[in-house]
């Protein structure tokens, strides 16, 4: 037996008496209000387990059965006898204590530890007032080690090596409330703010979840209590308080039901006790408190919080612009920017898009230039087109002269421009400073050089921006003329004719779906992928090399700082993981059938018309066809140059985190331009705790929902402007999202939230796909979701281009459903409705409509069945507003 405060935070102790244990040792000897006692130590366990010989036999009931022999083994300890001397000392501790009431809780070696905790998978024993219920009490302890949720949690964090338990025997505190109170808020990980939950009666109901709490949020930077909510408390736990001990949940009494259980001032006194526990402890914890019966605090348990997220900033709410005078876009190149920008991207892309931009509608419109009429600004980190008013209405007026400049494909517009002009000139740029060696290049080169890079990228985005409105119009025409003067009863739909067609982001599934294919041939590499490892075959190797080399460039952001498939290829390995498990389709036979099915259909019909309507439909479907492959690979393409960009400052940030400027390389992409000029000119100054700083911020303005126009409109008028633009309305309520319908069919299945590329490896075969907008270098989770939703896009981006190639739903520009749907929820895509219904929890369904469907089977719908004249209508609006404003780029 130990006293209680005689132990310390050190390996041995906690070795010895338990995580628990050790902490709230220190604590005590430390002057913290931890109530008193003494700690049965681990290698009273070791020798109850050796003397009764069941350590062999839980070995083998746990190794055979896992969490399931828990009731067996537990059983092992009720027929244990525990030594006498044993005995003797534990009940002659608990008289020198005074045989109070006690509370007799376990604490574990693997307990309270920063990586995990292990926080309620052992037995807590309260109100133990007899030498019977002690002794008890204590061996029930040993036992709880092997309770079903403990060898459960010990698995699943992979826990090994020495397992034993200690025993903690402290007075019981005559709690009249109780809980739990958290240093950092555990779900943004802000480091300033506490969250206290608080009940009426002892704690160990609230750590177990069985009663309702309070809720208090304290800033502790400014001590402020800044919310609280007061639950409905209907029940309390206490001390029986005779006997045996033991607890009863008893009813709150109607006076305290409605009441808070703390005040402003108990809860800023219980934070500043946290913070100083925090202090002494050195990381955020977690903390057991109650509060006695005259009223003081006391600390019952204070572990590290395990899985806290990174510093969350503030969301922000006030969306006031920072030049008036005009209207803010969040459109066209935005599209592909779905999160707050990092400071060096805004910086570099603040100069770079709207140079090449005005240079666009200069040459398109002519006249006097545009100048400061035309910028890329951030509001709450978000980008934003703004065109002062003048520069909208002249740009309007000059429309006619737009449309033959465009129409005619001058310069490296169109899409003979763009593959005879604009394409090459890009590709040559980048290959040019891809040639650079790093190593050979000074500071301000460096920088140079990618701000050169991306000047090039956006110059080359113009030419996109003119490759996605020529397909947009080809195919709007093609349709309305076959929909109008060809099809008859029976004919296939239009688009049944403008599938299976070749591309950049098909290409690169189809390699990749090639690249498991030469695994599964080759055991070892096969083995090494599913088990989440890069192989090091050699030949393995250079295919992969193979693969980034032609398709590792693919964007999943514009901002520099998300990495690359060629930078980072997890996303890609977590594809061929499902491939190699069976999951997927083959690409290459998908796009066989496709096309066989094109063709098919097309001899079809044209066979049939007379030679003047077949000429004219043959011309306007192979323009149709032409402009759509056209626009997926010019849209593959336009990261060609991040690779060798990230590269460059990557290196900048090399020779920053040497010189103790930065804390790790990536903090480059978090500097302002103006920062790392001058830390490339000597300038020595440590930067992490400001980069820090901004990443906090950034966190928080990432759980934001930017309005899509700025100055807000009212709400009459938004709801007109916000049909033109390509994300839905964001104001949406209830459970219903809606967006366009982008991709027919209707199917039920569990909507998988993604942020980004790091999140590709959580999404499984049959999920919803759900994300702000994707991109070609999405395209092999294509394969493996039932359906894609997205906040942005619409019926010619590139999200329902692929979807309609996989046959699956697509909902697409709601504006909302990355905020509105749960990640694992359940949920109805309806792409010929464009919905997105959240069902309740159970499951149930709406009817017998609803289909369950592997990916690939969802049935196509009829999509395109709204009015053909306003799908014109609207294409000839993208290729003004495309070309002159560069707004709703497809993707």
């Amino acid at each position: 037996m130990v006293p209680l405060r005689d132990l310390r935070r050190t390996g041995v102790d906690t070795a010895a008496a338990g995580g628990k244990a050790a902490t709230l040792g220190d604590l005590l000897a430390a002057g913290f209000p931890v109530p008193p006692g003494f700690v049965v130590l681990t290698d009273a366990y070791e020798e109850l387990v050796a003397g009764a010989g069941i350590e062999a036999q839980i070995s083998r009931l746990v190794a055979a059965r896992g969490p399931a022999a828990s009731d067996d083994v537990r059983a092992l300890f009720t027929t244990a006898p525990v030594p006498a001397d044993l005995a003797y000392a534990v009940v002659g501790a608990w008289r020198d204590l005074g045989s109070p009431p006690v509370a007799v809780r376990s604490s574990a070696t693997s307990e309270d530890l920063a990586a995990a905790s292990s926080a309620g998978q052992q037995d807590t024993y309260l109100d133990v007032r007899t030498e019977e219920a002690l002794l008890a009490a204590v061996r029930d302890c040993w036992a709880s080690l092997w309770t079903s949720r403990a060898i459960d949690y010990r698995a699943h964090h992979q826990q090994s090596g020495r397992l034993a338990l200690a025993v903690l025997v402290q007075h019981m505190v005559g709690a009249d409330a109780a809980g739990v109170l958290f240093t950092a808020d555990p779900s943004t990980g802000q480091r300033h703010r506490a969250v206290i939950s608080a009940a009426w009666g002892l704690g160990e109901a609230v750590v177990s979840g069985t009663v309702s709490t309070d809720v208090v949020v304290v800033d502790t930077a400014r001590r402020a209590v800044v919310s609280r909510t007061t639950a409905d408390k209907q029940v309390l736990t206490r001390a029986r308080g005779s006997g045996d001990g033991g607890t009863t949940e008893d009813p709150v009494p109607d006076h305290l039901r409605h009441r808070a259980v703390l005040t402003d001032a108990e809860a800023l006194a219980l934070a500043e006790l946290g913070r100083r526990v925090q202090e002494h402890v050195g990381v955020p914890v977690d903390v057991e408190w109650a509060r006695d019966t005259a009223g003081a605090l006391v600390l019952l348990q204070a572990r590290p919080i395990t899985a806290l997220p990174a510093p969350t900033g503030d969301v922000p709410t006030d969306w006031a612009v920072p030049v008036r005078g005009g209207t803010y876009w969040r459109a066209s190149i935005v599209e592909q920017l779905p999160d707050p920008l990092t400071p060096l991207f805004a910086d570099l892309a603040g100069v770079a898009v709207p140079r090449s931009l005005r240079a666009l509608v200069d040459q398109a419109l002519g006249g006097s230039p545009f100048d400061d009429d035309i910028r890329f600004l951030t509001v709450n980190g978000y980008a934003y087109y703004f065109f002062a008013n003048g520069a909208f209405a002249r740009m309007l007026a000059a429309t006619p002269r737009a449309l033959v400049w465009l129409a005619r494909g001058e310069a490296h517009t169109g899409v003979r421009g763009w593959r005879e002009r604009g394409h090459p000139l890009y590709a040559a740029q980048v290959a040019a400073w891809a040639a650079r060696r790093e190593d050979e290049m000074t500071h301000a080169e460096l920088l140079a050089a990618a701000a050169a890079l991306l000047e090039a990228g956006t110059t080359y985005y113009t030419a996109v921006q003119s490759v996605v409105p020529a397909a947009v119009l080809s195919e709007a025409v093609f349709r309305a003329v076959y929909d109008r003067l060809v099809r008859r009863d029976g004919d296939p739909p239009s688009l049944d004719l403008l599938l299976g067609l070749d591309s950049a982001p098909i290409r690169a599934e189809q390699s990749l779906w090639d690249l498991a294919e030469w695994a599964h041939r080759h055991p070892a590499v096969a083995v090494a992928l599913r088990a989440g490892r890069v192989p090091d075959d050699p030949a393995w190797q250079q295919l992969l090399h193979d693969h980034l080399r032609r398709h590792g460039h693919v964007l999943y952001s514009l901002d520099v700082a998300v990495p690359v498939p060629a930078d980072h290829p997890e996303p890609l390995l977590a594809a061929l993981r499902q491939y190699l498990q069976g999951h997927g389709a083959d690409p290459h036979e998908r796009q066989r059938r496709a096309a066989e099915h094109r063709e098919a259909a097309t001899a079809a019909v044209l066979g049939r018309l007379d030679p003047l309507r077949r000429e004219v439909l043959v011309r306007m479907l192979r323009t149709a066809q032409e402009a759509g492959a056209a626009r997926e690979d010019a849209l593959a393409d336009i990261g060609l140059a991040w690779p060798t960009i990230r590269r460059f400052l990557r290196a900048s940030g090399r020779r920053l985190e040497a010189a103790g400027v930065l804390d790790d390389v990536e903090d480059v992409f978090w500097l302002r331009l103006a920062e790392l000029e001058a830390a490339g000119a000597g300038d020595r100054t440590p930067l992490g705790d400001r980069v820090a700083a901004r990443k906090e911020v950034w966190r928080g303005q990432r759980l934001a929902t930017p309005p899509q126009l700025l100055p807000q409109p009212p709400a009459w008028l938004r709801r007109s402007l916000v049909r033109a633009m390509p994300g839905g309305d964001e104001a949406q309520t209830g459970p219903v999202v809606r967006g366009v319908g982008a991709s027919g069919g209707r199917v039920t299945a569990v909507a998988r939230v993604l942020s980004g590329p790091e999140d590709s490896a959580r999404l499984q075969p049959g999920d919803v796909l759900v994300a702000r907008m994707t991109t070609p270098a999405w395209t092999s989770l294509f394969g493996l979701a039932s359906a894609v939703v997205t906040d942005v896009g619409g019926p010619l981006s590139h999200s329902s281009i692929v979807a309609r190639e996989y046959g699956i739903p697509a909902v697409l520009g709601t504006g909302v459903a990355t905020q509105r749907l749960t990640d694992g929820a359940l949920v109805t895509v309806d792409g010929d409705a464009g919905t997105v219904t959240l069902l309740p929890s159970d499951g149930g369904q709406d009817g017998d409509d609803d289909e369950r469907v592997a990916p690939g089977e969802a049935r196509r719908g009829a999509t395109w069945s709204r009015s053909r004249a306003l799908l014109l209508a609207g294409a000839a609006a993208v290729v003004v507003v495309a070309l002159c404003t560069r707004r709703r780029v497809r993707r």
